[in-house]
């Protein structure tokens, strides 16, 4: 498994209460729905590392890319 860098992170209770529901929405824990958030946006934001899509992290929901 693929070591992971741990790290506090302080957000409102508003915001925590928000992604809690979302991640319950779509069966991932609060911590795997941030990474997913996160790796969305670095991969949007096209900031990721060439090679590693999103940074390493696997995004299970998204749709396949179109390769033509």
């Amino acid at each position: 498994m693929t070591e992971r860098k741990a790290f506090l992170l302080r957000i409102s209770p508003d915001l925590w209460e928000s992604l809690e529901q979302w991640a319950a929405d779509e069966l991932r824990s609060v911590n795997g729905q941030i990474e997913f958030v996160l790796a969305r946006a670095v991969r949007e934001a096209g900031r990721g590392k060439k090679g590693r899509a999103g940074g390493g992290t696997r995004d299970r929901d998204a749709p396949p890319r179109d390769r033509s």
